[in-house]
């Protein structure tokens, strides 16, 4: 037998961006332990905001399980908050009730920026440094510094080697700021998979003493690039069959769900979607073809095969939840007939 070192990993109350929680427990099992074998663990929640003093049990339920490369015998257990019967899902648990969809694909582009000392990682004691130009993509000390790309490259190891779909990392156009991206097969796991890359990136800075700044547009109206969290999504519908009509039912009905949409995709989303530093303004909806400035960016590949395949909205920021965006797009593309169902 040996023991294991458990990670529980959590998201808290606190709005309206909850925040990543973890605690350890020590297991004995024979082997690497299934989910099935992990049991329900309790919580003070009235430390988290999810609990009054006089009635604060919370309980832990593992939903995914992965190995934590950065510990001997570790895993990275990411969980549900239920109520104390470990039955009833807590009215802060958003996972519990979103839309899922096996067939339903999402790609994750999460931006944020390295913070030290309350500024920027690069950015100078006072004032700003060069404009943005040579930092998107950029290679060399004075375009990302010294420890930027020793971290991303850390954290992109540990993503691999606990199994999450990870699929690139770059540096991003502000300075100090940077990108990595998450893939999933349906709203669930792509989610789990980006909250526990979160996890990982927060923890794995702690000993640089470099902090994450997951704001929007942590730099204010400024000259400088916000934080989005893009979501790239497709159905296998929209991969087998699509076409131009589907296509132009699904912009109009993501038009018409404009709040819907923009009510889940992040905090202070009209600080960043203003019409400048590539993106749409918040309370207009358009999509292009290859148009980074719209709010849903059309591939080129999707127009040549036939409208079929992906498609990008470039709305969801840094801070969204990518449980709530997953299912409020799927929600959205529910609401729209396909040939199939409108046969029937």
């Amino acid at each position: 037998m040996t023991k294991y070192k458990l990670e529980y990993i959590w998201l808290d109350g606190y709005t309206p961006v909850p925040n990543l929680r973890g605690k350890t427990q020590i297991k004995e099992f024979e082997d690497f332990p299934t989910l099935e074998q992990l049991p329900l663990w309790g919580f003070d929640g009235s430390s988290t905001m999810q609990a009054e003093g006089h009635s604060s049990d919370c309980v832990l339920k593992p939903v995914a399980i992965y190995p934590d490369a950065a510990r001997e015998n570790g895993a990275l257990v990411m969980c549900e908050v239920m109520m104390p019967d470990g039955v009833t899902p807590h009215s802060t648990n958003k996972r519990a009730t979103i839309l899922d969809d096996a067939g339903a694909w999402f790609g994750f582009e999460q931006e944020y920026f390295f913070y030290e000392n309350g500024r920027p990682l690069g950015f100078p004691e006072a004032g700003y440094p060069a404009p943005q130009g040579p930092y998107y993509t950029g290679v060399g000390f004075k375009n990302v510094g010294s420890i930027a790309r020793e971290i991303v490259e850390e954290h992109l190891d540990l993503c691999l080697e606990a199994g999450i779909n990870h699929e690139g990392i770059n540096a991003e156009v502000a300075k100090g700021q940077w990108e990595f991206q998450i893939f999933g097969k349906g709203s669930k796991k792509a989610a789990d998979e980006m909250w526990i890359a979160r996890y990982l990136l927060l923890r794995l800075t702690e000993k640089y003493g470099i902090d994450i700044e997951f704001h929007c547009k942590p730099l204010g109206d400024t000259d400088w690039n916000g934080s989005g969290m893009h979501a790239n999504f497709s159905t296998e519908y929209m991969r087998t069959v699509g076409g131009k009509a589907y296509f132009e039912a699904l912009m109009a009905q993501f038009d018409k769900n404009l709040m819907d949409h923009i009510n889940v995709y992040g905090p202070d989303n009209d600080k960043r979607l203003t019409g400048k530093h590539e993106t749409a303004p918040w309370n207009k909806f358009s999509y292009g073809i290859a148009d980074r400035g719209a709010s849903i960016r059309v591939p080129h590949s999707f127009v040549k095969n036939e409208y079929k395949g992906y498609l990008e909205d470039r709305r969801p920021n840094s801070q969204g939840d990518p449980y709530q965006i997953a299912s409020q797009i799927l929600k959205t593309i529910s609401e729209v007939p396909t040939a199939k169902s409108a046969a029937a």
